[in-house]
């Protein structure tokens, strides 16, 4: 994004947040898919650490994107290194590590603000081996973990990031049976309103239940597609963003199913 001085209307480019790519996965795809011009404070980003280890997060930092520019961008930095720092080693504690990748990004945002910013946000390590997702939700919306028993709402295990400098912070553990999804949408998603109601939690829901995609960016794109007919009208009101995490079956898996 750029913007023209009025002096000379040359256009100048301002500082951006790596955009992320999503990694190549073993049994499982990651996928993020954003809706609109950019306008708030959404943020997502994938990074493998290790052989079997990938590491994703989703920020959404209160106010419009002038205000929220370099605070995302330390925060990537942080989110970065750290996670490369944290989580490469074979015999790792992951709650640990998360925990500690989480009061630092918590510090980070501080910094950057030079004050209060309040920032949700969701990150989580996927362990592709044991196919597990080791995470921390900072006051974000609800995680959503589908899989044959139904959706299970993964709730904040912390205050949102940006607000207190000594918050403390849990990672829990939660398994993705073959075929389960994990989906993760931003606050943009739930405020998406018609005659005054609201999209809310229970709308992504029942498009995620009733979504049989197993392409994690399909998967995405339905639930952006679901909140856009509810509206009638494309979401314009705040950012939107989606980002899913979906575990295959391997070949003996769905030979044994």
């Amino acid at each position: 994004m750029g913007f023209f001085s009025r002096n000379n209307r040359i256009a100048v480019q301002l500082p951006q947040p790596v955009q992320a790519v999503a990694p190549e996965l073993q049994n499982a795809q990651i996928a993020s898919v954003y809706s609109g011009q950019r306008m708030g404070g959404d943020f997502y980003d994938f990074l493998r650490v290790s052989p079997d280890r990938v590491v994703f997060g989703l920020l959404d930092a209160a106010g419009h994107l002038e205000g929220t520019r370099e605070i995302l961008m330390a925060a990537q930095q942080t989110f970065r290194r750290l996670s490369a720092e944290l989580l490469t080693g074979e015999d790792i504690n992951e709650s640990e590590a998360m925990i500690e990748l989480c009061i630092q990004l918590n510090r980070t945002i501080l910094q950057a603000a030079e004050g209060v910013h309040a920032c949700p946000a969701f990150a989580g390590c996927y362990n592709e081996t044991l196919g597990t997702i080791c995470y921390f939700n900072a006051g974000h919306t609800p995680g959503l973990l589908r899989d044959g028993a139904g959706v299970l709402e993964l709730p904040a295990t912390t205050l949102p990031l940006g607000l207190f400098s000594h918050a403390t912070c849990d990672a829990p553990t939660v398994a993705l049976t073959p075929g389960a999804v994990l989906l993760l949408v931003s606050r943009g998603a739930l405020e998406g309103k018609c005659k005054g109601e609201e999209f809310g939690l229970e709308g992504v829901i029942e498009v995620l239940e009733a979504c049989k995609s197993t392409n994690a960016k399909q998967l995405c794109s339905n639930i952006l597609d679901g909140l856009q007919q509810f509206m009638c009208v494309p979401p314009t009101h705040d950012d939107v963003t989606a980002l899913a995490l979906v575990r295959q079956a391997t070949k003996a898996e769905a030979a044994g199913a």
